[in-house]
């Protein structure tokens, strides 16, 4: 899989080898991480590229809907659970923290973006470089510094794969979804709906 392909829910499944029910996975794979956002205006986070498309500033994710919990937008992002172990959030921020202060190097990410529901582009693999926590709507959020890599070789248990990127940004998303309903999600050439690529 090449930075730009345009896949399915369940190809991008198929891909990670699991199903993949949340946005953020830590080391999910052998040696990298899985992380699914959306730049799209109705989007849960506020997931947002900067740089020319070379950074991804990606927003933590939310404490689960509970009873103690029923609006989990008004409460702070969780560091930990309530056992005590490091929730998703958490396990990026340490990553990033031991990263900012030289203890490892920088964590591997690979990121899916959700274009439309169903539609999925993977943007390729990003460096986690820094974590903070900001205020947003009186609540602490975590937001995390990700930087695009143009040159990657991922191992899992089984496969090499080799992300090299033919570009050095991510397509804004507005464009991605201007091409998608321009083209109707086919192939210009050969009216194809699959192996799409940006």
């Amino acid at each position: 899989m090449k930075p730009g392909d345009v896949i399915s829910y369940l190809d991008m499944c198929a891909q990670e080898r699991v199903n993949l029910q949340r946005g953020m996975n830590f080391n999910l794979g052998k040696n990298y991480s899985v992380i699914l956002m959306s730049l799209r205006p109705n989007a849960p986070y506020a997931d947002r590229v900067e740089n020319d498309g070379r950074v991804l500033i990606y927003e933590g994710h939310d404490v689960p809907r509970a009873k103690e919990t029923p609006i989990p937008k008004n409460v702070d992002q969780p560091m930990s659970t309530p056992a005590g172990s490091l929730t998703q959030n958490g396990l990026f921020y340490k990553a990033a923290v031991d990263h900012r202060s030289g203890k490892r190097a920088p964590a591997l990410v690979k990121v899916y973006e959700k274009l439309h529901r169903g539609i999925w582009v993977y943007n390729g693999v990003f460096r986690l470089l820094d974590a903070w926590r900001e205020n947003s709507n009186a609540r602490q959020v975590f937001k995390f510094r990700l930087e695009l890599v143009e040159h990657a070789s991922l191992d899992d248990a089984s496969t090499r794969t080799e992300a090299v990127l033919d570009h050095d940004r991510l397509i804004p998303p507005e464009v991605k979804l201007a091409v998608c309903r321009r083209d109707k999600g086919r192939c210009t050439t050969c009216g194809s709906t699959d192996n799409l690529h940006f």
